[in-house]
């Protein structure tokens, strides 16, 4: 948990914004959850933050580099921290209708291809990519199709 939270300190200092004692216990929050969390998750895991502060300090954490939103259908986002935070490379599964957030992960060779492919794309568009991120959008078990 110090790695996460080194890290965390460095993205909020070079944006040039202080890690309080609230944005600790959201980096913490997000670290121990097991999955995305949507704000109501994030305030029954801590209860003793405002909601108000819970969204503020979500979006400077987010814009920071140190959270990572996740926009469902149902305009509902959910948040998890970085890959630069984490070290932990992955994408994500997204129900459309009832907004479950599921991590994935390709097979290596499966990323090594897409790195190539994107690469490739962007060089010929003169971009210079920093990082990709998937969401496969659709049904989970629990929704029906219609």
């Amino acid at each position: 948990m110090s790695e996460v939270h080194d890290v965390a300190l460095s993205k909020l200092r070079s944006c040039d914004q202080r890690y309080t004692g609230n944005r600790r216990a959201l980096v913490e929050t997000l670290a121990t959850a097991g999955a995305p969390l949507t704000i109501a998750g994030v305030l029954d895991a801590r209860d003793e933050l405002a909601q108000s502060s819970a969204y503020r300090n979500l979006a400077v954490l987010e814009e920071a580099g140190v959270v990572h939103r996740i926009v469902t259908s149902a305009d509902h986002a959910r948040f998890e921290l970085t890959e630069a935070v984490t070290g932990a490379h992955h994408h994500h599964l997204v129900c459309t209708n009832c907004g479950l957030v599921l991590d994935m992960t390709l097979p290596d060779e499966v990323e090594d291809q897409l790195h190539q492919a994107l690469d490739a794309v962007a060089s010929a568009a003169a971009f210079s990519g920093e990082h990709h991120r998937i969401d496969l959008l659709g049904r989970c078990k629990d929704c029906p199709v219609i």
